[in-house]
């Protein structure tokens, strides 16, 4: 006796069935890396990068920079809760999410985003959408009033953050034709970098800019905070396998290849050129090497993790110096020579390392439907060249909209003052 076609359709359903719900069921052990490493990642920004850069800055303004970067904590979360997730992970068009998770709508103790429960998938992004306009302060630290800093980052999550977070990963353009980036060479380090450029320029220099006047009042501080931020990273990066595998073991792997690395060559570099080597220019090397191996540490292998931590050693010192010294721009904390000029090269870098016809360099792979690393580079140029120039020509324009509003910086008495007193009323040392 032959079965009908209905009664062949509803037997191979239930012989598939274990597996179909195999597919649907949380995975207890992701659920439990992806919950610690969201805590990692905003550990980063709260302590890690408050302390790093409350360090750099001068006594008089170190509570002004720890108070933005807890106002950004808290200001991100909302908005990203309201509109930043569904924006960047809604369906919607390739450029910008729709409003269908606006309030995260539709996301319950049950719903499921890739094995891990999707709330968990929205707070871990949540925490990248913290710390990247936190990372943006530290270009205009010590002389920007503590209204527009909340203005700007406000506006800036919603306008420039969320809609590159589609471009990349939400199944945006850029997704689509293939970019690597793993944690956020582009959506995180070419946006913050290329911001705060764009705001040190806006604003201008501190009125002791380039003097001793301005160096770090407590670099105790800032070498703690960096270890903080150098723990976090492994949530940052190896979190962003969103799983408890190999995936997620050799991103840990290579970010801490690639840190060490920047940390050692940016030393040896300083002690050779200047004679000696400095705290500072160590855990800033480190912060190099981890910001550019974010967009390539789930695609490259131990061997590249070394040259990408190398050459952010060497290329990001130099850029701190050209910034600074040749084209005399006050990026106070070198936000952009270390995270944006980072981003870069770890993105075009990614194109190179991920190939499997390396030998000893060889990564993972390239993106689907790529062959070569010139296919892949040409990929990576793009999303480089389109993450910089939109964020560059929206960052100008919300950079002017919010100083019609509020104003941007502090006056000249005001900033010999210290923002503490001005902003605040309050002192970080009772001295």
């Amino acid at each position: 006796m032959h079965l009908s076609t209905l009664s062949k359709t509803t037997l191979l359903t239930l012989l598939f069935l274990p597996f179909l719900a195999q597919a649907d069921e949380l995975n207890g052990a992701n659920t439990a890396w992806i919950l610690s490493s969201t805590a990692l990642v905003l550990f980063m920004t709260l302590p890690g990068l408050a302390l790093f850069y409350g360090g750099l800055v001068r006594s008089k303004n170190i509570l002004s920079i720890l108070m933005q970067c807890f106002a950004i904590a808290g200001i991100a979360s909302i908005l990203w809760v309201a509109v930043g997730y569904s924006i960047a992970f809604d369906d919607g068009n390739p450029y910008f999410g729709g409003m269908g998770k606006a309030f995260l709508s539709g996301i319950s103790e049950d719903t499921l985003k890739d094995g891990i429960p999707e709330s968990l998938f929205a707070m871990f992004q949540m925490t990248f959408a913290i710390i990247t306009p936190a990372l943006i302060i530290g270009g205009f630290a010590e002389r920007t009033k503590f209204s527009a800093v909340v203005l700007f980052s406000a506006l800036w999550l919603i306008l420039v953050y969320a809609p590159i977070t589609h471009w990349v990963w939400g199944g945006g353009w850029l997704q689509q034709m293939g970019l690597l980036d793993f944690a956020g060479g582009t959506v995180v380090h070419i946006t913050a970098g290329v911001a705060a450029l764009v705001a040190a320029i806006v604003i201008g220099p501190r009125k002791q800019f380039g003097k001793a006047a301005t160096t770090p009042h407590n670099l105790t501080m800032t070498v703690t905070g960096a270890g903080m931020l150098w723990v976090g990273w492994f949530g940052f990066n190896g979190g962003s396998a969103l799983a408890a595998n190999g995936d997620a073991a050799m991103a840990m792997l290579v970010t801490h290849i690639s840190a060490a690395t920047g940390a050692v060559t940016w030393m040896f570099y300083e002690w050779i050129k200047f004679g000696k080597p400095t705290a500072l220019g160590t855990v800033t090397g480190m912060v190099a090497g981890l910001g550019t191996i974010t967009p390539a540490s789930g695609f490259v292998g131990p061997a590249g993790a070394l040259v990408i931590g190398f050459v952010a050693g060497i290329v990001c010192f130099n850029a701190v110096i050209i910034i600074k010294q040749k084209w005399k721009i006050d990026d106070s904390l070198d936000v952009f020579p270390v995270h944006g000029v980072g981003g870069i090269i770890g993105t075009l870098m990614a194109g190179i390392f991920a190939s499997t016809e390396l030998g000893i360099f060889s990564g993972q792979g390239f993106a689907d439907g790529i062959t070569s690393i010139g296919q892949q580079l040409g990929v990576q140029a793009i999303g480089v060249v389109a993450t910089f120039t939109y964020t560059l020509i929206v960052t100008f324009i919300l950079l002017k909209i919010v100083g019609m509003i509020t104003g941007l910086r502090v006056t000249p008495d005001e900033e010999t003052q210290g923002l503490d007193i001005i902003d605040h009323e309050e002192r970080g040392y009772d001295l």
